[in-house]
């Protein structure tokens, strides 16, 4: 770049100034000069293949003005329309609902199905795991309550409440308990048998103001290997029907000799054993020695 030379006059005189001595040269000149064209050029690249990269992404994960091809951002949360959601690490979300004509599939190929609640200190309060033998739950109360907020199902560490006013048992082989059940009413549906047993251990019936047993339209029947013993500690034990039988009683072979009426009575031991005597005219009952 050449320098430029500037003359001056003195005013009052057309005597021209002295020319100065040097000149200076301003500007980049040799080595630093290609170095700054290829820097710029450097820059120039990068900027294109960053914008090139960007709209290629943007072309590969469906960006848009909504969100991200079919999963939409908005205020209320993120939504997606179509197909099929893949998270390769834990998803973190305060509700997760399905659309209104589909369901929610939650699903894993290989492992289980791990559904956790957390505390603000991050520990776990509650958790299900389902997987492919067995479905488990972890929660110190579990509540089950139908579409109108009234309680199905609750049960802690201490006791299970059924809301509902009947409990309806299907299974082939009915309930087993481990240990007592508290029951208002225990019958069974109609034209089916209810049957109370205990295989190995007693079967007990208690209630503060009475136990009633009633069959509309059906025999009531107690089994047992062994005795079977009625007791009142305070009242009476009465037997009320048209007729009582008591079948299969040992017979004495005292008595009177030649009845041909076939008549019997039934007699009654200080310990309570009942045995039958042939009928007299008076009672034959301590003439035998069956007690």
């Amino acid at each position: 770049m050449a320098g430029e030379q500037y003359e001056s006059c003195t005013e009052g005189s057309s005597v021209p100034a002295p020319v100065p001595e040097h000149v200076y040269k301003v500007g980049i000149y040799g080595w630093r000069k290609r170095c700054l064209y290829l820097f710029v050029l450097l820059l120039v690249i990068i900027l294109v293949v960053n914008l090139a990269l960007t709209i290629w992404i943007f072309r590969v994960m469906w960006f848009n003005s909504e969100g991200m091809g079919l999963l939409q951002v908005d205020s209320s949360g993120v939504k997606l329309d179509k197909g099929e959601s893949d998270f390769l690490l834990p998803l973190y979300a305060e509700e997760i609902h399905s659309r209104d004509d589909s369901p929610l599939l939650v699903h894993s190929d290989t492992e289980n199905v791990y559904l956790n609640a957390r505390d603000e200190n991050g520990d776990v309060t509650g958790r299900m795991s389902v997987g492919p033998r067995q479905a488990e739950g972890y929660t110190p109360n579990l509540l089950l309550t139908s579409s109108s907020g009234e309680m199905l199902f609750s049960a802690d560490g201490k006791q299970a409440a059924i809301g509902p006013d009947k409990l309806r048992i299907t299974g082939p082989e009915g309930a087993l308990f481990q240990h007592s059940v508290e029951v208002p009413l225990l019958k069974s549906e109609l034209f089916k048998d209810l049957k109370l047993e205990s295989p190995t251990r007693s079967l007990t019936m208690d209630a503060p103001k009475g136990v009633h047993l009633k069959a509309l339209a059906g025999n009531i029947e107690a089994a047992s290997n062994m005795d079977v013993i009625l007791q009142s500690s305070v009242g009476l034990l009465v037997l009320d029907a048209e007729t009582v039988r008591m079948v299969n009683l040992p017979q004495s072979q005292g008595g009177v000799s030649g009845n041909a009426d076939g008549l019997f009575e039934v007699c009654v031991c200080p310990s309570g054993k009942l045995f039958l005597s042939k009928a007299g005219v008076t009672s034959t009952c301590s003439d035998n020695q069956e007690c």
